[in-house]
């Protein structure tokens, strides 16, 4: 009940405000977003590969990063192992150079991925469609995909859903701590239990005082029954961010590893 003695706002109080835009925010408070750009990177056929960028992400899809050109460089110098007639993989896939190289180079099947955003998702399915070097499109598709949630929809795009991926690939992925028992997790429930299947994980420590905590993700992967190899350390010309901190070498530095199946390891079942 409203006592006769308060003050009573006018019926028409809330259109005077909006008329006079009193709860507004003023033209220009809001960044327009921003457009979209394009990144290329060079084959070892002498081709070049252009790919879409969204303008901008808080999960850092906007940016080609340094492991997924050196990884998709180290999948065509072992093409014949890790690409040629095998079923693949990719997480956090971002613009998809990778897995799109790897689909150029006749794998059997193809699955990139990204979290589970409407613009990464599309523009993925856009680099797809804009790539004109792939041996089918069908070879390859892009879906969303939050780590460590049921893999059955990555797995139905198989011949054989119950035999896994032969190759994982993970590029720049471990700089997000909180995430690796997830990743380790779709590790165990998407790569093949074979002596020739590898997850292949390449990484820069963009933030080398916490690069303990990037390799941490291996420790984790040992206790689930992979083994663990380093096949590589690749030093880039420059950095990514010039004004960053930290030892520049290290954030110059792409590392790379690949994980197996030991031997006897229990299955993801166990």
């Amino acid at each position: 009940m409203v006592r006769s003695d308060e003050a009573q706002l006018p019926e028409d109080h809330d259109d005077a405000l909006a008329e006079h835009h009193l709860f507004r925010e003023p033209e220009g408070y809001y960044e327009p977003p921003k457009p979209p750009t394009d990144a290329s990177h060079h084959l070892r056929s002498g081709q070049t590969l252009t790919l879409r960028l969204v303008g901008h992400n808080p999960l850092w899809g906007h940016l080609l990063w340094n492991a997924g050109r050196v990884v998709s460089d180290y999948l065509e110098d072992h093409a014949g192992d890790l690409i040629r007639g095998r079923t693949i993989l990719e997480l956090g896939a971002g613009a998809g150079l990778p897995g799109l190289v790897c689909a150029m180079h006749a794998s059997d099947q193809v699955v990139v991925t990204d979290y589970p955003d409407a613009d990464l998702v599309d523009n993925l399915r856009h680099n797809i469609s804009q790539t004109a070097h792939l041996r089918s499109s069908s070879s390859i598709c892009a879906e969303g995909y939050l780590w460590g949630s049921p893999t059955d929809e990555l797995l139905s795009h198989l011949p054989d859903p119950a035999a896994g991926f032969e190759v994982l690939i993970l590029a720049d992925v471990l700089f997000n701590h909180s995430e690796h028992e997830k990743l380790v997790w779709t590790i165990t429930r998407t790569l093949t239990r074979s002596e020739t299947s590898k997850a292949l994980v390449f990484f820069t420590p963009y933030r080398p005082w916490m690069l303990d905590r990037d390799l941490a993700f291996f420790d984790v992967a040992r206790a689930k029954g992979l083994v663990v190899k380093k096949v590589l350390e690749h030093v880039m010309d420059k950095v990514m961010f010039s004004e960053d901190p930290g030892d520049e070498m290290l954030r110059r530095t792409v590392f790379g590893y690949e994980l197996q199946w030991e031997q006897n390891s229990p299955s993801k079942d166990q």
